[in-house]
């Protein structure tokens, strides 16, 4: 599926962004634990931060999800 919100995650990721999806009782949000490369920040902070938020919350959902990593980990 190809629209707005997936081509800023994705150009988000192709720069090196790292943060990921988190989805709790429906609501999303998305967490930076590691810290973002200079490009990734600043394109996130222009391009996505500036958002409303249901459409911030429309780019998150295309990121990679916690919960997908919580299974990575519970399968190895």
């Amino acid at each position: 599926m190809e629209n707005a919100s997936k081509t800023l995650a994705d150009e988000y990721r192709r720069l090196g962004g790292r943060r990921v999806a988190v989805i709790d009782d429906n609501i999303g949000s998305s967490r930076d634990w590691e810290g973002d490369p200079v490009e990734a920040e600043k394109f996130w902070k222009e391009k996505i931060a500036t958002l409303s938020d249901r459409e911030r919350r429309d780019v998150e959902t295309f990121l990679p999800s916690l919960n997908d990593d919580a299974d990575v980990s519970n399968a190895e």
